[in-house]
């Protein structure tokens, strides 16, 4: 059997390769479920929905949009119509085989998360996990799959996909494949690692404990209490209130809203050191989150909690080997997409929950909270590397004039020299205008 349950499914060069390993599978008799949130291109999902064609794959999508087919063209007025519906998403990313292996993180499919593409290339991290905690995802995933906000894909279209259209779309596949013979990408994969290693028992897993958190299909209703059901955000919480020493996240999306800056405020005031890092307004692919997280930056510096924004184009690598330093694998602009929280250096949450008010009210998510003090060291490991001024923005407050006053500046490393910057790093004033003027708006519920 094969579980895929992705917010986002991209149908482009990586996202055809899974694809056809996922025909190929089912070709040969693996039973074959896929959950899609409906928030993608419709042009693409249709490319994607022709699987559900073969006899050993089901399809279904979480929450989605009547309007199809011929009626594409509504979708932007159904959106802003039936928002309140609408604007509740599945975030979950969630890959199960057998149940006995599965994957889960922050990663998408599509070749912006899998260093394939030219243009952008998101740093994620994702777990692989063996043993018994493969039952409880395996679960969630029914639950969602089982839920009445996943409609098979022939209940919304006219009918099944046809025969005709899985045999096109198999050409395509193929002929994705061969175009992409003989490529780096195609390369680094042939050699297996990371995974290979690890399923040939070259690479010893690192065995620990672990607890899935995840919301329930219909989190709206369970947070009105109209139905009983998991709210994931409350044993999160509450593990992070119990740090003792430090907590470190890392958050593409930074908007803690007044409940997550209590929450950081709280642990301030005991004395723990707090280190977050997230996307510079010149790496985000979402300006407009950033408009939100401007409100929050100065507030939490004042607080004593530290910032790191990434940088657009990592720096190189640094010959010494110390880690300071990193490169875009890909060649494409840098954007944070991780989704993880550190405690104490011995607990970590890897997941798909960002730390914002979108995470906590409006998707769904999904995460693993693991006491590996082992683990904890990777990831921290990689938090320091990134937060480097080589590789990231810091800001920080100035000193204070004479009324007072402090004003944010950034240090980063330009020509192997700290420098101080005082104005938003690496952007233009048409777009720093842009974001102020969103900053102006109501959104941060809905970011």
């Amino acid at each position: 059997t094969l579980d895929l349950q992705y917010f986002a499914v991209q149908n482009d060069e990586t996202g055809k390769m899974l694809m056809d390993g996922v025909l190929h599978a089912a070709e040969r008799g693996v039973r074959v479920r896929m959950l899609i949130d409906d928030s993608g291109d419709v042009a693409r999902d249709r490319q994607v929905m022709a699987l559900a064609a073969h006899p050993n794959v089901e399809i279904r999508i979480f929450n989605p949009f009547f309007s199809r087919g011929v009626l594409d063209f509504m979708r932007y007025v159904e959106g802003v119509v039936a928002s309140s519906r609408l604007n509740y998403r599945m975030h979950n990313k969630v890959f199960v085989a057998d149940n006995s292996v599965a994957i889960l993180g922050g990663r998408n499919i599509g070749d912006e998360y899998f260093q394939a593409s030219k243009e952008t290339e998101f740093g994620d991290f994702d777990v692989l996990t063996i043993g018994p905690l493969v039952a409880p995802i395996s679960k969630s995933f029914d639950s969602f799959w089982n839920s009445d906000l996943s409609i098979p894909i022939e209940a919304l279209s006219f009918g099944k996909p046809s025969a005709a259209s899985l045999d096109e779309y198999r050409a395509a596949l193929s002929e994705n494949l061969s175009k992409m013979s003989g490529s780096p990408y195609v390369q680094r994969l042939a050699a297996g690692d990371p995974l290979t290693p690890i399923l040939t028992g070259k690479s010893a897993l690192i065995w620990a404990k672990g607890e899935l958190l995840y919301d329930s299909p219909e989190k709206s209703k369970v947070q009105s209490g109209e139905e009983p059901g998991r709210l994931m955000r409350h044993p999160l919480v509450d593990a992070i209130k119990s740090v003792k020493s430090e907590l470190l996240v890392v958050s593409p999306y930074l908007v803690p809203g007044d409940g997550g800056m209590k929450l950081l405020e709280g642990l301030r005031d005991r004395g723990i050191h707090v280190r977050i890092l997230t996307n510079s307004l010149a790496s985000t692919d979402e300006p407009v989150v950033h408009s939100a997280y401007q409100k929050y930056r100065e507030p939490m510096l004042k607080d004593g909690i530290e910032l790191y924004e990434c940088r657009p184009v990592l720096g190189e690598p640094d010959a010494r080997g110390s880690g300071g330093s990193l490169k875009n694998p890909s060649g494409g602009q840098f954007a944070l997409h991780a989704k993880v929280f550190v405690l104490d250096r011995r607990w970590l949450f890897v997941g798909s929950m960002n730390f914002d008010r979108r995470s906590l009210k409006l998707n769904t998510e999904i995460g693993v909270l693991i006491d590996s003090p082992e683990l904890a060291r990777q990831v921290i490991a990689r938090f320091n590397a990134i937060a480097r001024p080589a590789n990231s923005y810091v800001p920080a407050l100035s000193a204070a004039d004479a009324s007072g006053r402090q004003a944010l500046i950034w240090h980063t490393e330009e020509g192997g020299k700290i420098v101080e910057l005082k104005s938003e790093p690496n952007v233009d004033a048409m777009k720093g205008m842009k974001v102020d003027l969103l900053s102006l708006l109501p959104l941060d519920d809905l970011l």
